[in-house]
Order: C-alpha cells, then structure tokens, then sequence
C-alpha cells in the first residue's frame, strides 16, 4: 500500500516542494487549508494529484475530522506565518498557527492515531541572539521575535509529546531556505525580481537595509528532503538544517546583478526604513554535523547556483508575462 501523507501549509514554499518530493516517492498526499476553493499557484501543476482537506489548524475538532478523512501515516506541520516582520503586526495569529496550531495538531494525532510519524517545522529564530555560533541542536534557545517565540513553544512541545506520550515526532531547525516560490518580500527574490527586472528595463531602482547582514541560504528543495529523511528514522529527534555558510547581502546583491551582467552599484540605494531592529536576527548560522550523520544529509546547491536559478527564474517570469501582454 502507498503511503499517506498530510501537509499543512502545503500552498507554500515548503509545503508545494515537499509534496512534489512525497509524490515521486508514490505516496498519497494530501493538503490541510483554510479554503478548498481558493488558488494555490505553487500546487498548479499538482493539484490534480494531491487531496486538500478544509481545516483550521486552530480547531482540534477539525483537524481530527481531517486526519480522519485523510487517514495519513505521516503528518508535516509546515502551516505559519512565515514571514518574521509581519508577525510582529500579528503576534495574536502567529501564536495560534504556530503554537496553539501544533498543539491542537499533536492532541488530534494522540486521538485519531498515535502512531502517526509527525513532522514540526522549527526554524532558526528560536535561537534569536545566540550565545554560540555556529548554532547546533543544544544551542540554547533565546527567541526574540514573536514568530521565533511561537516556533519554540512548538519546538518544545513536539519535544513534550515525544517524551510524554511516545509518538514519533521530530523537528527541523530551518535556516533560511530559497526557491521562486518565495514571496517577493522575502530578501533574496526581492533582490533576484529586482536585478531581472532592471536588466529588461522594467524597473530602474532597488531599496534594500543593511547590506552587511548575513544569512544562511540555502535552496528550499534540498531542505524539504531532510524533512522526508527526518520522518524516515527509527526514533524522532531535533535537527540543523543548514549549510553552515553564511554570505551577506552585498554577496546577493553583486551575484544577482552580475548574474545579469549589471553593476550593482548603479542601482541599488540603501533605506534605513528597512533596517531591521535590534529584535532581530543576530550572528545565525548553523551546524548541520548532525542531519549530515544520521541523515545522510547534504546540500546540493551552492549559494551562487541558488541566486543564479533565482534570478534566472524572474527572467523567465518577466518575460513570459510580457509576450503574455503583447
């Protein structure tokens, strides 16, 4: 029999990729949602293969009827306000998907079926200002934002549940993963959309912050590949998922626009409106010795294959909407 699995968030980045993977491994799949109905363009070439279950993750009584429905032997939670500086323009619903969320989402497991393999979405913002770098799984957690608060709570409880009730749960401490998929106000498309859309003389300008930031990047396709891996494993347990480099903007900025043969420099204009606080991210990096150990895990991309497929994407994008228009 094939097996099945549900993914909440599976309209997003991670959740459209991780069910393209679970299909090429011939699972059946299927999708928690807010509305049936409503447009998921990063499932469009799918969506006539995969189930999408209407739920609020904040209603246990809905997500069991859904687990019910879909009757999955692996359940991944990716479902959250993914995007860090609106959480803080909506910390009351950041709790509830990400922390209530999880939570209901265990309790309905525990119900339905305990021996459900599950899947929570951590994130590297539970570290916030660390005490180390790079960061592992025993880092302690210092969480700053009101995303990086809600996605410890869950952390834990996934944690809590494991020990508590002995389900199988694990999570994936994500750094910075990347792909078209990505909303345009996450840093790496907007930079990628920008230098595309200068280089077609659609656009003659790009604002960005702090230039020296640094980040983790990764390519979002190898990182839901450990979620798979993480779910596969005898016992649950915590992982890094990183590459264990960081680059700054600058580094994105110039690949981008080189990527495009343009100086970067003519274009892009710094706006200390988008300086981050200092609530922010500090010094994250992590060390995915372990996902590598007992995972068999790697990236596959570098970061300059990641900005070149990301640039090159909006180019595709700009110019398919412009042979749209004429």
């Amino acid at each position: 029999m094939r097996t099945r699995a549900l993914i909440t968030g599976i309209g997003g980045q991670d959740g459209s990729l991780l069910a393209e993977l679970l299909l090429e491994q011939g699972y059946e799949v299927s999708g928690i949602v807010r509305r049936s109905g409503a447009s998921y363009p990063n499932l469009a070439a799918i969506r006539e293969r995969i189930d999408l279950v209407e739920a609020d993750l904040s209603d246990q009584l809905a997500l069991v009827r859904a687990l019910r429905t879909a009757r999955p032997q692996e359940v991944y939670n990716l479902a959250s306000v993914s995007f860090v500086p609106a959480s803080w323009e909506q910390p009351v619903l950041t709790a509830e998907l990400a922390a209530v969320g999880v939570t209901a989402l265990l309790e309905a497991i525990r119900e339905v079926d305990p021996a459900i393999r599950f899947y929570q979405a951590s994130s590297s913002e539970i570290f916030g200002e660390p005490l180390e770098s790079p960061q592992n799984e025993r880092t302690p957690l210092s969480p700053l934002t009101p995303y990086g608060v809600a996605k410890a709570y869950a952390h834990f409880i996934a944690r809590s549940y494991r020990i508590r009730y002995g389900l199988h749960t694990s999570a994936g401490i994500l750094y910075n993963h990347e792909s078209p998929r990505r909303p345009l106000e996450f840093v790496p498309r907007k930079v990628a959309h920008a230098a595309a859309a200068i280089s077609l003389g659609q656009e003659g300008e790009l604002w960005l912050g702090d230039l020296d930031s640094r980040r983790d990047w990764g390519w979002a396709a190898d990182y839901v590949r450990a979620m798979w891996l993480m779910v596969q494993q005898d016992e649950g347990d915590e992982y890094v998922v990183a590459t264990g480099v960081t680059h700054s903007v600058r580094e994105l900025v110039e690949c981008a626009f080189g990527r495009v043969g343009l100086d970067w420099r003519e274009y892009v204009h710094i706006d200390e409106s988008l300086v981050r606080g200092t609530a922010e991210l500090h010094n994250l990096v992590g060390d995915p010795s372990k996902a590598e150990a007992k995972l068999g895990w790697r990236p596959t991309v570098t970061f300059e294959e990641l900005v070149h497929v990301l640039v090159d994407a909006e180019l595709d994008r700009l110019r398919g909407e412009v042979a749209q228009a004429t």
